[in-house]
């Protein structure tokens, strides 16, 4: 386990996948990562290569051939290695191999770099092409936070505050989590910048957002000025998902998404998929901001 730690934040991560496993604020002794109960989700906060949800019969269909992918990629499987550490930064490395290429013909490098900074955690995605052709990945996060954040409050007292007025509609995933093609809108209250958590809110799987005008949004409560802030500006897509009842949300800044029901597409067909040419460089970055702001 590698611990990055200041005098606001202790933030561990575990080899495995990269993953954050806590986010722990000091000032007010709270612990707003998910701490990943198997019985209820077994995940802290995955990091998601290269692929982003689902694929079509669980299929990556790369030049002409087709190979196994589970959801959300294998990364978070993976073991990474630690390649560069400090009380305020690490960087964890994920280089192909032999596993990797059985699902994944590609030869790359991808690096998880945290950054940690008074209260904040800038985590950047680097994938780095060492292959002699051009490269068709998705990447993106799923970290999970603690709802509520103390224990005498309730998940309903929680909401999800997007920096500009929105007017959602999520699309409709699957029993099998692929794009439906249908969407549905999702109500915001106070001045359309607020959705309220409540336990059914997630009871048709993650909703998902492809157009927000939003570039951070932040998970506060009713109650208190605590809040837990994301920025996301590189990433085009936002999900939000619990499992139903459970006390976490996740969400997710996401470059890449599930595909649609229908017929398989290539890798360099499917929706927002990314690319790099042979031997360049992909940076993706996003924030993680423990604040107490006087909440309006």
């Amino acid at each position: 386990m590698t611990t990055l730690e200041n005098d606001q934040l202790r933030v561990s991560i575990r080899p495995k996948g990269a993953e954050l496993t806590s986010i722990f604020h000091k000032p007010t002794n709270t612990e707003h990562l998910w701490q990943a109960d198997p019985s209820v989700w077994g995940w802290h906060a995955p990091n998601l290569f290269p692929i982003v949800g689902g694929c079509l019969n669980n299929q990556l269909n790369i030049q002409g051939k087709s190979y196994p992918m589970e959801r959300h990629g294998f990364a978070r499987q993976s073991t990474f290695m630690l390649v560069e550490s400090t009380t305020s930064h690490a960087v964890f490395s994920l280089t192909s191999n032999s596993q990797t290429e059985a699902a994944y013909p590609y030869r790359f490098e991808f690096q998880v770099i945290y950054e940690l900074n008074e209260s904040t955690i800038q985590v950047t995605y680097r994938v780095q092409n060492e292959d002699q052709q051009t490269m068709y990945f998705s990447v993106g996060a799923h970290p999970a936070f603690r709802v509520p954040f103390n224990e005498d409050e309730d998940y309903e007292d929680y909401f999800i505050e997007f920096d500009k007025e929105e007017e959602l509609h999520t699309h409709v995933l699957s029993s099998a989590g692929l794009f439906t093609g249908e969407t549905r809108p999702v109500a915001l209250e106070a001045e359309d910048t607020r959705l309220p958590l409540t336990k059914h809110l997630f009871d048709q799987d993650a909703l998902v957002f492809k157009s927000l005008n939003s570039r951070q949004v932040s998970l506060k409560s009713w109650k208190h000025s605590k809040a837990v802030t994301l920025d996301f500006a590189d990433f085009p897509y936002l999900g939000i998902w619990a499992k139903p009842g459970a006390p976490f949300v996740c969400i997710e800044p996401w470059l890449g998404c599930a595909d649609s029901e229908g017929q398989p597409v290539p890798i360099q067909e499917k929706e927002a998929i990314q690319h790099i040419g042979a031997g360049g460089v992909f940076n993706a970055s996003f924030s993680i901001r423990i604040t107490e702001e006087i909440l309006l």
